[in-house]
């Protein structure tokens, strides 16, 4: 399988769009906390283990085209798009779990 450059660039915004979306929502969540009286580090600790399934979500576009591109992959015999959808769950899986980390190592919280 032949990697080419617009499927790089979409493994790095998918894997950044993840992040993204943990270290935002994590951010935001905690100036709610704080608005609300609610201990805002640890709001945002909670938030960054909640928002994963989300993150991944938002990064790779919806699950409906992940979905359908896997059965394409399986009923057409396109066995690289299987390879290519798969690759860019795991970037995006790898970005979600990256920007909760990032939040863990800046609050501290859930730490041992």
């Amino acid at each position: 399988m032949k990697v080419d450059k617009d499927f790089l660039a979409t493994l790095i915004i998918d894997f950044f769009v993840a992040f993204g979306v943990i270290v935002g929502g994590s951010f935001l969540g905690g100036i709610g906390a704080y608005l609300i009286g609610k201990p805002p580090l640890t709001i945002m600790n909670d938030l960054a283990t909640t928002l994963k399934i989300w993150a991944l979500v938002a990064a790779i576009g919806g699950t409906f085209d992940a979905i359908s591109t896997i059965e394409r992959g399986i009923f057409e015999g396109t066995h690289a798009d299987i390879v290519k959808t798969s690759i860019i769950i795991v970037a995006a899986l790898f970005g979600a779990h990256s920007g909760s980390v990032f939040i863990q190592w800046l609050t501290q919280e859930g730490l041992r």
